[in-house]
């Protein structure tokens, strides 16, 4: 299997996202692929990162999202520097913790997304999903031009990723 390159070319994330979770157990799987009915809680994870001052594995809360049959982090609207993106930037590696409903700690690698066409089409899926009735502007705000420079990475799950730090 390919690793999903950060060129933009969507050759190698075409490949990543194929088989990104088909190695997962059936349960988890499932947790990862919510759908747009999915309420804010079921969203939030943490990501255990190496701080890229430190070294030393940092635990963040974030959010994550699927689109497009792929999963994502995301700051958010506004675009602001987050240490999250920071960490991945300069270490892709980390563990994708699953903590509200079934619990486990996957090894997963992030890529950044910044292919023009992909980041609107996920922002705009993003948004069109925080509009759902299930669970209204639990995040806000909710324009998609508010979510324009938001920091968006790529999510591969694979069996042969380093976790990384205690999980």
């Amino acid at each position: 299997m390919s690793t999903p390159d950060t060129t933009g070319s969507n050759d190698s994330a075409d490949s990543a996202r194929d088989a990104s979770l088909s190695h997962l157990p059936h349960h988890i799987r499932r947790a990862i692929e919510i759908t747009p009915a999915a309420g804010t809680g079921e969203r939030i994870i943490d990501i255990t990162t190496l701080g890229r001052r430190t070294g030393r594995a940092r635990r963040i809360e974030i959010f994550f999202y699927r689109a497009a049959g792929t999963t994502y982090l995301c700051s958010g609207a506004g675009g602001a520097a987050t240490d999250w993106h920071a960490n991945l930037l300069a270490d892709p590696h980390f563990t994708f913790h699953l903590k509200n409903g079934i619990r486990a700690d996957l090894p997963a690698r992030a890529t950044p997304v910044t292919d023009p066409a992909e980041r609107q089409a996920v922002l705009a899926e993003i948004v069109a999903d925080l509009h759902q009735p299930h669970d209204p502007g639990t995040i806000r705000p909710t324009r998609l031009e508010d979510w324009a420079d938001s920091r968006l990475m790529r999510v591969s799950f694979r069996s042969d990723e380093r976790p990384v730090g205690p999980t």
